[in-house]
């Protein structure tokens, strides 16, 4: 009897290459962006079909600000009029959108175009599909912190019971961007780095690692396929 293939509940994707990949067909940075950009879709689908529940991709990170002018400019452009099309193809296969990170620090339009696309797909029954935009690892842990310190009721709890009782895993996990998402089971990275980036420190602490030198325009079903195969034939052991 054939041994059932074992599908990751939750995989969480590093989007890197674009730029190296349109720099080996001498094109500008922009060009790889939107060709990254069209491998999403099929990706996410893929996820979809063979039965993955949540997928997170990191899209835009805090660092990203640090790069050219023109370059930020190009991506924000790229992401607003990609949510525009995430919507309709959401809708259509009844999946959520979720974004995670600091919203408010992006433009304007862009935080409006999510508010619609959330709203748009909040009911959804099927894959949740969140994307990491303006998100760094670090900066959503001191944002939790922040909340959490300006929380009476848990000042008032820490006070009566003690830190040690009132503040643990559970109430650090429920004040992230991931609240209510369970951690990733298996985390893709393109192009080669072997490294998380500040891309959910505190989600991935179980995790597996999937490194492949295949950059993100590349990137395609069954290269999703290989690393949920490999994924499979690891035995996950926790606290071994």
């Amino acid at each position: 009897m054939e041994e059932e293939r074992k599908i990751p509940r939750h995989i969480a994707i590093i989007l890197d290459g674009n730029g190296r990949w349109a720099k080996k067909k001498g094109m500008p940075r922009s060009y790889g962006h939107a060709a990254g950009a069209k491998r999403v879709e099929p990706c996410v689908k893929e996820c979809d079909r063979l039965g993955v529940e949540y997928v997170t991709m990191y899209a835009f990170s805090t660092e990203n600000w640090k790069r050219s002018e023109d370059e930020v400019s190009t991506l924000m452009k790229l992401l607003k009029q990609y949510l525009a099309r995430c919507r309709k193809i959401a809708v259509e296969n009844h999946m959520k959108i979720r974004i995670i990170g600091d919203v408010p620090g992006l433009p304007k339009e862009l935080q409006e175009e999510i508010e619609i696309t959330e709203g748009a797909t909040c009911g959804n029954p099927g894959l949740t599909f969140s994307i990491a935009l303006n998100y760094g690892g670090r900066d959503e842990i001191i944002r939790a912190v922040r909340k959490l310190l300006s929380d009476e009721v848990l000042r008032k709890r820490i006070e009566e019971e003690g830190v040690e009782s009132a503040v643990d895993e559970a109430l650090i996990s429920s004040s992230l961007d991931t609240a209510g998402l369970p951690d990733p089971d298996l985390l893709i990275r393109t192009s080669g780095e072997e490294r998380i980036s500040n891309f959910l420190p505190w989600q991935l602490c179980y995790t597996e690692f999937y490194f492949t030198d295949t950059l993100w325009p590349d990137f395609d079903e069954n290269e999703l396929n290989k690393a949920i195969d490999e994924y499979g034939r690891r035995s996950r052991r926790y606290g071994a």
